[in-house]
């Protein structure tokens, strides 16, 4: 089974992004969604993948930067 990751700030720009993409995603696909607002110590994950700011997607390791919400280090 597929795994994607959602990462997101919590900030209205996430939410829709957040509402809008993953309702398009397979029923077979897995979905984590990571409020790194809520969950700091996710933050290096993010990176580690690829995430340079929020909202962001990632699937099989690919990185899918979605909108702008906030840079990766303002979540620092």
């Amino acid at each position: 089974m597929t795994t994607a990751r959602f990462y997101h700030a919590g900030c209205p720009v996430c939410v829709s992004a957040e509402e809008a993409l993953l309702q398009y995603l397979s029923p077979e696909v897995k979905i984590d969604v990571i409020h790194l607002g809520e969950q700091p110590d996710r933050v290096t994950e993010a990176e580690l993948a690829g995430v340079k700011s929020v909202p962001a997607l990632v699937i099989d390791g690919n990185v899918l930067h979605i909108n702008f919400g906030a840079s990766i280090d303002a979540l620092k």
